[in-house]
């Protein structure tokens, strides 16, 4: 069989070094590879590039549509782009894959036998970056989940458990508060789940199952969660496993991959030598599961897992109790390297070829599907006008009269609210007040044309209008959030 080309991207800090190790075994467990290496992160930030990652590098990554990335620092202000996030949305890698086990008693955790698998959305939720400052006080953040988004991942990690035989999924949000954006994530999950009635299908609040992965990891098999709330609780699981230096995680998608290490770049530490390339290795096995050579994963996996077991560590993981030797970060390597080919005695062999499935084709065979669904009546029924607006002492019975006379024959004025709480009609004397205002304009028979005559009597009474959202309604079902208290 011919070789599978894969693009490997050092990265910045720790990441040459850790990126080395990890080819050396690689290479010398005779993996079926060829590398293309390119330049991404801080050599292209530091030349003007505010993404971090150049045409020529872009060009391997499609063409061999597989990245192993070491870790990259994001230079704080200036605009940059994480190069994480740049390759994740404009790549399609929609799934972001993250296995957690425990490794005891050679890594010390509270939770011997802990082993589930994130299955975090990689594209949306806040992670669009859609930030906006509108007011001398307060700034915004668009928070964008769409249905197709979440089909995708929620049907992958479906897939993924049914591949790997796990028997139960855990979706993960705040439905409770946010019931658009979340409530959409956990209605799709519950119509996808009924397609699956060999894996048990449960849904927690966030706060709760964040405090119960930190709390009872061992309850959980696989966890299905939205981009914010999947970074989140990925560091926390792999925090209570031992280390979060141990995890690797995968990136997928139907056009590329990618793979890397959960942790950062650690740039105190850089060459130095001391340095786990463990989690980078362990994303490098993710790699070959997904390029279809369960047998190499394997043999690398249990050589790692010996080298746990003889007391072969790094720094960030020695113990009085198991250490033998503590080792750098090119001896860690070779310590890996000596022992392929042989199988742990206390923590459980890795068995990756006994799994008949190539990764990859689960993806192409079930992410593409839609649940059919026919698109509802939506009707137009009115118009939030946000205001910056800093006068009479924040008043918001002094905003609210001005406005009911600017609502005209088309409007009412149904509500104020101030950082979505409502202030008027009958706000509470207690409410505390920024310069951002909510105005809630509702009608009937509406059109555009209504609305930008509303705004042009905003204009002509001196108000500055920052943002306009319409208001929906969808086969007679409210398109929008009520304000505290409406």
């Amino acid at each position: 069989m011919a070789n599978h080309t894969i693009t490997v991207a050092p990265g910045d800090g720790i990441g040459p070094e850790i990126t080395d190790a990890v080819v050396t075994i690689l290479q010398e467990a005779g993996a079926a590879l060829d590398m293309e290496h390119i330049v991404i992160g801080k050599e292209i930030y530091e030349q003007g590039g505010e993404t971090g990652i150049p045409e020529e590098a872009w060009e391997s990554i499609r063409r061999t549509k597989v990245l192993l990335k070491g870790p990259i620092t994001t230079p704080q202000g200036g605009g940059y782009k994480s190069v994480n996030v740049t390759a994740r949305k404009t790549l399609g890698l929609f799934a972001n894959v993250r296995p957690v086990r425990s490794f005891a008693p050679f890594v010390r955790t509270p939770f011997p036998g802990m082993d589930l698998v994130i299955v975090r959305e990689n594209e949306e939720d806040t992670y669009g970056g859609i930030e906006h400052q509108q007011t001398d006080e307060v700034v915004q953040c668009l928070k964008l989940i769409t249905r197709p988004g979440t089909e995708r991942v929620v049907r992958y990690a479906f897939e993924y458990a049914r591949a790997y035989g796990r028997r139960k999924i855990h979706c993960l949000s705040k439905d409770n508060i946010m019931k658009l954006t979340d409530g959409l994530f956990h209605k799709v999950f519950n119509e996808i789940a009924s397609e699956y009635p060999d894996i048990h299908p449960e849904h927690m609040i966030i706060d709760i199952g964040t405090a119960k992965v930190a709390a009872d990891p061992l309850r959980f098999d696989v966890i299905v969660t939205p981009n914010l709330y999947g970074d989140i609780i990925s560091d926390v699981a792999a925090e209570v496993s031992g280390s979060v230096g141990l995890a690797g995680s995968a990136n997928i998608g139907v056009a590329a991959a990618m793979f890397e290490a959960v942790h950062g770049s650690a740039p105190d530490i850089a060459g130095k030598n001391i340095a786990n390339p463990s989690g980078l290795l362990n994303g490098a096995i993710l790699m070959l599961l997904h390029l279809g050579l369960a047998d190499t994963a394997e043999v690398i996996q249990n050589a790692w897992l010996c080298t746990m077991e003889d007391g072969m560590h790094t720094a960030d993981i020695q113990s009085k109790a198991y250490t033998k030797e503590l080792l750098g970060t090119r001896e860690f390597a070779r310590a890996v390297v000596d022992r392929l080919g042989k199988t742990p005695h206390t923590l459980t062999p890795a068995a990756h070829s006994q799994v008949q499935v190539h990764m990859d084709q689960v993806l192409r065979a079930h992410t593409q599907e839609s649940i059919e669904a026919s698109a509802a009546p939506k009707s137009l029924v009115g118009v939030d006008v946000f205001l910056d607006w800093d006068e009479d002492a924040r008043s918001p019975q002094v905003l609210g009269m001005k406005l009911e006379k600017l609502a005209g024959p088309e409007f009412s004025l149904t509500m104020i609210s101030n950082r979505g709480t409502k202030v008027y009609p009958k706000g509470a004397p207690e409410t505390f007040c920024t310069d951002h205002w909510r105005c809630r304009f509702t009608g009937k028979d509406l059109d555009s044309h209504k609305i930008i005559n509303l705004l042009t009597r905003h204009a002509e009474a001196g108000l500055e209008v920052i943002k306009t959202e319409n208001l929906y309604e969808f086969a007679g079902l409210p398109g929008y959030s009520r304000g505290q208290g409406e």
